[in-house]
């Protein structure tokens, strides 16, 4: 039988189903392969990880003179799009490892709606949970106890990927990593995609925004859980019915948005309520002017994103 054209959703700019169920992914994703990267040396290569989750590890140039931290990056996309492979992601990852001196592990999750939360959360801990796992010895090389701080695990993400990368860090305080010797240390959201059912003032008079229209997210979190609201406490943690960010698992957070964004004002307010819901740690605002969501990824070596890198890198290393 042919392919129906007929669709069911779209969600301009980012995804369309149709009725016979074919799902048409509407940003072209470039990937690349690892490599030993000739601007800067960082080494990368892939490794599975569990069923369906994958990671790209990349590892400085440089020895340090000290045991290397760990940062754990969630890709972005809305939960729909993107990869741990696509070529936006490897120059920004190799870019924060040669700067920082850090380890990266760039997690590949699962993507719905093939798939529909809580799936990419599961496997976002369980690359975690991996990582973790070395402390205590381990089968990856590059994350070997003689070169690894696990008392300084990383997480950070980029839109979706900074959502799931506070999902996770809530996990962190409810259930502990499981493993003697190892801790979060610290967050960095990137422009992290909340929501919910409330507009707030940068969300409003939108439509026609190229990157992220207002409509386009209002039902975007029906598609990718198969039918919960935008005030499902993981989409907006600052809900009613969210927990108390109180318990957040890590000492310090870093914020990052952007002016043009239509997510900044859920940036804001997610750092603001850091700021006085007792947790006690340490959170740091940073917001870029005159650009728009998750602009460092497509404009590598501009002068915002060489000030941004580098208020990124100064938080990893504090």
């Amino acid at each position: 039988m042919a392919a129906s054209n007929e669709i069911a959703l779209e969600l301009a700019p980012i995804i369309r189903v149709y009725k016979d169920g074919r799902i048409e992914r509407l940003n072209a994703d470039v990937h690349l392969p690892p490599s030993v990267d000739t601007a800067t040396g960082v080494a990368s290569k892939d490794v599975p990880i569990a069923a369906g989750v994958t990671a790209r590890l990349y590892l400085p140039a440089v020895a340090a003179p000290s045991k290397l931290p760990v940062l754990v990056y969630y890709h972005g996309g809305c939960f729909c799009i993107g990869s741990a492979f696509s070529s936006i992601y490897h120059v920004f990852l190799n870019t924060i490892v040669s700067t920082a001196s850090v380890i990266a592990v760039s997690v590949d999750y699962r993507l719905a709606p093939e798939h529909l939360i809580p799936a990419a959360y599961e496997d976002a801990w369980c690359a975690l949970q991996w990582v973790a796992s070395h402390a205590e010895g381990g089968p990856e090389p590059w994350l070997a106890k003689d070169r690894t701080d696990f008392t300084r695990l990383f997480l950070a993400g980029d839109s979706a990927g900074a959502n799931i990368a506070h999902n996770v860090a809530m996990r962190v305080a409810a259930e502990g990593l499981g493993v003697g010797g190892a801790r979060v240390e610290s967050m960095v959201l990137l422009h992290p995609y909340f929501w919910g059912t409330t507009r707030l003032p940068c969300e409003v008079g939108r439509v026609d925004h190229p990157v992220i229209p207002p409509h386009t997210v209002d039902s975007m979190w029906q598609l990718i859980t198969g039918g919960a609201d935008n005030d499902d406490p993981r989409l907006n943690p600052l809900a009613d019915v969210a927990p108390s960010l109180a318990g957040l698992g890590c000492r310090r957070v870093m914020v990052a948005v952007a002016e043009k964004d239509t997510l900044r004002d859920r940036g804001r307010a997610y750092f603001e309520a850091l700021r006085k819901c007792g947790w006690g740690g340490e959170a740091q605002l940073w917001e870029t002017q005159g650009e728009d969501h998750v602009f460092f990824l497509f404009k590598p070596g501009c002068n915002e994103v060489s000030l941004l890198v580098k208020r990124l890198v100064s938080f990893l290393k504090d």
